[in-house]
């Protein structure tokens, strides 16, 4: 094992098969592999210094986070109903999640010219979704109003996961991170999306009474806890159903008793510690394959600049 001041390079066999997993989980439907180190010196959306570069990098606080934010998607009836009636997720999971997670990725590490390219066809995309939900109220895939609410969501589950299972952040740095988001929603639309932790739980008691409980969002933890999304060995498989028990965790707990994810859903003082556990060794290894990684080279900066 090969240590940096803070980054921990494994052994070659298993330094390999997790560049490799890392690469094969951010290709998109051609095969193709994506390198962010390309376009050397274009800024990203959001900048090196930031908290965001330093959130995103950690691969537990993305897969925690994502499934907390679609908890909170799911619950709200016409996001529901656009993704549960207009994506893959239901068949293909992990081809939704792939496409998902290089969305993200190239919103935040990406260069900027392709990742506008990138959210406009997103966008257009978006364009084409809309109906009603099962009680009959119009929905449209870019409505201002739900694209605060997945922006606000993704954020608060990427933020809260790491601040919760990685390593404590302050109430500035907080901030901070919500406030790196700004121009990237506006780009996707999401022109009253929040910029703070004050203005976040704002948002949230607004959709207090427009959030509620729905068989869905149990089948997409079902899907979450088996399918086969990580690239793990089978007797390391139990990970992945801990990790969802922790993105339902970090759930604000009067959601979690809206939508009855209490009891057998409720996360066992074990579990936090194991996870929190998992998210510090994952914010110290070193991915030279990584999103995070190629945008530092294509920005000049050392492949350890986010591990100092």
């Amino acid at each position: 094992m090969n240590l940096l001041p803070n980054a921990i390079i494994l052994p070659s066999p298993l330094q390999r098969r997790l560049e490799t997993a890392a690469r094969n989980f951010l290709e998109p439907d051609s095969g193709y592999p994506v390198d962010f180190a390309r376009m050397a010196g274009e800024p990203a959306l959001v900048a090196p210094d930031s908290i965001s570069w330093r959130v995103f990098k950690n691969p537990l606080a993305l897969f925690v986070g994502g499934v907390a934010a679609v908890i909170l998607e799911l619950a709200e009836p016409r996001i529901r109903t656009g993704v549960w009636e207009h994506t893959t997720f239901q068949r293909k999971p992990l081809l939704r999640l792939q496409r998902t997670g290089l969305a993200a990725m190239m919103t935040v590490y990406g260069p900027r010219s392709q990742a506008e390219v990138m959210i406009a066809r997103v966008r257009r995309m978006h364009d084409r979704i809309g109906g009603l939900t099962p009680a009959g109220q119009a929905y449209r895939a870019n409505d201002p109003e739900l694209l605060d609410w997945v922006h606000a969501t993704a954020s608060f589950g990427f933020l809260q996961a790491y601040n919760t299972y990685v390593r404590k952040l302050d109430d500035a740095q907080r901030n901070r991170f919500y406030a790196d988001g700004a121009s990237s929603a506006r780009l996707y639309g999401a022109t009253g999306a929040p910029t703070s932790e004050q203005e976040v739980s704002a948002l949230f008691e607004k959709m207090r009474n427009k959030l509620e409980p729905s068989v869905t969002v149990i089948e997409f933890l079902d899907i979450m806890r088996s399918a086969p999304i990580l690239p793990l060995p089978r007797p390391l498989a139990a990970i992945q159903s801990l990790l969802v028990m922790a993105a339902i965790g970090i759930v604000p707990e009067w959601v979690r008793e809206r939508l009855g994810l209490t009891g057998r859903w409720s996360t066992a003082a074990w579990q936090l510690r194991l996870t929190r556990h998992f998210g510090a060794a994952a914010d110290r290894i070193l991915l030279q394959s990584s999103p995070a990684v190629q945008a530092c080279r294509r920005m000049g900066l050392p492949d350890d600049y986010l591990y100092r």
